[in-house]
């Protein structure tokens, strides 16, 4: 055994190490990611695969977009699926995963007040019409009307950022200022909400927060039954959902009160007490999601079938339908244990069940306790068994344990739903075998990662070996550069998706993908950022500098367009749908470099001027143009003909951004071409100067250059309007945009 005796320290140093984890002495980070894992495989391996009966998910789908129309949707149809759903179908109650936080003013009723308050106030006959139909055109009085009285649930968002609004109005809390005075519990805190119409609110039978708990992996496993606002305590929408659904119990229908539980009277929050249900949760009042199931395991239902009377009523008869969204462009998809994009109104299904049936995961404080005395019998039995033994033996032994610990944790997750961490025990019996087995082999060093190999996956292949050349000279560390950003997207993609199969639409984008990454990648050595969808996002001037970063871009951009033209005539041979993108670029400050969590990281930009890139090409299509570029991108760029295109704020900057849209290098544009740009400044500095005469004037000229061009058509268009009604005082010609 004595000459066992330094392999036996290092299994017994190797045990003490993963009991000090354990016990909380000290977090490691891959420690819990690993565990992470090891919980989404257990979930994934024992969920029953199918939601609860009882919960049918209302879905605004595309199905429902096409037939009723684009969302969102007047609040008098909302109401009339209300009196559908309670009237007709008989259901039980409702959970709305959606704000109503504006008024819906779609009726025109605000035009009716107008006049009867102004034009036509001494009409008789006006007045009298006007008092039949306001009621009628009173949407949201229609809608809080529809749902008071009925086991209705309404959500909203908290928001911790110090700047944040207090938007509207949110229920009562469920448990007042002190309620955890003195105890050991953590909750966590936010400044402001954005909520409901108050009318919604008073006539609704409660209201709670949509706010998930995100782990470091970007994974939602865990919902927070209580949050912390101005130190009182508000409800999750998935407990006031429940606590709703306990009150149709209730002979005086009301929802339980909340009640913490400490077991032993100890200072630790362990569970929740609601009526008859106790919810067991963490020091951060957090619940375990008990995810039945992969997407689809509750029965949807698309709203569009049930306001046309399509749905058979034993399908809503009695059950409790959530209404949300997961159109797309409307979808809340989130990354989960059981898929990468969940529809969040499915998750908040899963809690309601669990809830309502008591099937919740816990991890209650013993199981600390549990893990310390587990791993310290495996890695002493480990650590004195491993070095007497051959190494075939060996590893039957350490085969043979890693079984006996993880069917020891999948029986307490199975019969007693609690969760015993088994990361820990899995590491900690592989260290030890490692360990023996390697010992007296030292690894002097370890062989480094061939630059190609770093840099590979971020930056374009024909810029590698330039950077290999110095390699000292580039980093992946985050920094401070000037760069050129890029963003490309399809117009009318839904459209273009709808016009062709899955097979087609495939081929479609596999092949505008690749044809502008190889402008941005190869002809003006660009760095591909990311694809998002059928977006492109590029970017200049790192990891390799270029100092022409914005002329590349720019060019890259008007290629870009060009190539359209190509592609559109290879797509109409194969009666493919037209393809016409909008390109934004910004240049500026960033921060570059390796980003991102400690699941995915990518070499990327982050910064203000990616954000503004970003909006700027979202406004190609108002202004009828095919690219936009930043001021400071317009004035980095020497070559290239511009046509200023207007001054613009956007929403949450203070300062005016100008815009410009690019033409060509100088040296290709002809007399005519020049003539009509010198025409627009022209005009476009009377237009600003309100000299609407001038204006419109320039633009009748310009309109008879380019007929089609729709820029002229829409500053035409604002000067009808500002003839109507005049510019506010002090307008300065900035055109403010109130959407991202």
């Amino acid at each position: 055994m004595k000459r066992h005796l330094a392999r036996i320290l290092i299994g017994l140093a190797t045990t003490l190490f993963f009991v000090w984890h354990a016990a909380q002495r000290e977090k490691i980070d891959l420690i819990d990611r690993l565990d992470s894992i090891v919980y989404d495989a257990r979930l994934r391996l024992t969920m029953p695969g199918k939601g609860d009966a009882g919960i049918v998910i209302l879905d605004i789908d595309e199905k429902s977009l096409g037939e009723i129309g684009r969302w969102p949707w007047g609040r008098n149809l909302v109401a009339r699926l209300m009196d559908r759903l309670f009237d007709q179908y008989g259901v039980a109650a409702v959970g709305f995963d959606i704000i109503w936080a504006e008024p819906d003013s779609s009726s025109g009723m605000g035009v009716l007040d107008g006049l009867a308050r102004k034009e036509l106030k001494d009409a008789p006959g006006f007045q009298d019409a006007y008092r039949q139909l306001r009621g009628q055109l009173d949407y949201d009085a229609l809608l809080a009307a529809s749902i008071k009285g009925r086991p209705v649930v309404l959500a909203y968002y908290l928001s911790g950022e110090a700047s944040a609004v207090r938007a509207n109005a949110i229920p009562d809390p469920v448990l007042p200022k002190g309620a955890f005075e003195g105890r050991a519990v953590s909750i966590t805190g936010y400044t402001g909400y954005t909520g409901n119409l108050p009318a919604y609110l008073e006539s609704a039978a409660g209201a709670g927060h949509f706010n998930p708990t995100v782990d470091v992996d970007g994974v939602m496993r865990r919902v927070p039954l209580l949050a912390e606002l101005d130190g009182a305590y508000y409800e999750a929408f998935a407990l006031a959902v429940a606590r709703a659904w306990l009150a149709l119990e209730n002979p005086d229908r009301k929802s339980p009160p909340v009640e913490p539980g400490f077991p032993g009277d100890g200072d630790r929050l362990e569970l929740l007490r609601v009526g008859r249900l106790t919810i067991p949760v963490d020091e951060h009042a957090r619940a375990l999601i008990p995810y039945a199931g992969p997407r689809g395991s509750f029965v949807y239902v698309s709203i569009a079938d049930v306001l046309a009377g399509r749905v058979a009523a034993e399908q809503l008869k009695g059950k409790l339908a959530l209404i949300g969204a997961t159109a797309l462009g409307l979808r809340d998809l989130r990354s989960t244990p059981v898929d990468g994009a969940y529809p969040g109104i499915e998750a908040h299904a899963n809690l309601i069940a669990g809830i309502i049936n008591g099937k919740m995961k816990s991890k209650p404080a013993y199981v600390t306790g549990a893990e310390v005395v587990l791993l310290l019998a495996a890695g002493i039995g480990l650590s004195l068994l491993l070095p007497v033994l051959s190494p075939l033996l060996g590893a039957a032994v350490t085969l043979a344990g890693l079984a006996l610990v993880t069917g020891l944790d999948v029986l307490v997750w199975s019969r007693y739903d609690t969760v015993l961490p088994l990361a820990n025990a899995i590491l900690m019996v592989g260290a030890i075998y490692i360990t023996n087995m390697s010992y007296g082999f030292f690894v002097e060093s370890r062989s480094k990662r061939q630059f190609t190999e770093l840099f590979g996956h971020y930056v374009p292949p024909e810029l590698v070996d330039q950077m290999a050349a110095d390699p000292r000279k580039y980093s992946m560390q985050p920094k401070a550069a000037e760069l050129t950003i890029l963003f490309s997207d399809v117009r009318g993609f839904t459209g273009i998706s709808e016009a062709l199969n899955p097979e087609e639409l495939r081929e479609y984008i596999n092949e505008y993908l690749t044809d502008m990454s190889g402008i941005i990648r190869g002809r003006y050595r660009g760095t591909l950022d990311k694809y998002i969808g059928d977006a492109i996002m590029a970017f200049w001037g790192a990891p390799v500098e270029d100092p022409q970063h914005a002329r590349n871009g720019v060019l890259a951009a008007l290629h870009m367009q060009k190539e359209c033209e190509v592609l559109n005539a290879k797509f109409a041979a194969r009666g493919w749908p037209e393809l016409r993108i909008g390109v934004g670029l910004n240049t500026g400050s960033v921060r570059v470099g390796d980003m991102g969590s400690q699941v995915r990281r990518a070499y990327t930009v982050m910064g203000d001027v990616v954000n503004v890139a970003s909006r700027i090409e979202g406004r190609t299509k108002h202004y009828g143009v095919g690219i936009l570029v930043g001021e400071a991108t317009r004035n980095a760029v020497k070559d290239v003909t511009f046509r200023e295109v207007d001054r613009i704020r956007v929403k949450g900057k203070d300062a005016a951004v100008s815009i410009f849209e690019p033409i060509g290098l100088e040296n290709e544009a002809g007399s005519p071409a020049k003539e009509e740009l010198r025409l627009w400044q022209r005009t476009l500095d009377a237009y600003r100067a309100q000299q609407w005469d001038q204006a419109e004037e320039g633009l009748a000229q310009l309109r008879r250059m380019s007929p089609d061009r729709g820029l002229y058509a829409l500053y035409a268009g604002r000067i009808a309007g500002y003839r109507h009604t005049l510019p506010p005082e002090g307008w300065d010609g900035v055109t403010v945009f109130d959407e991202k």
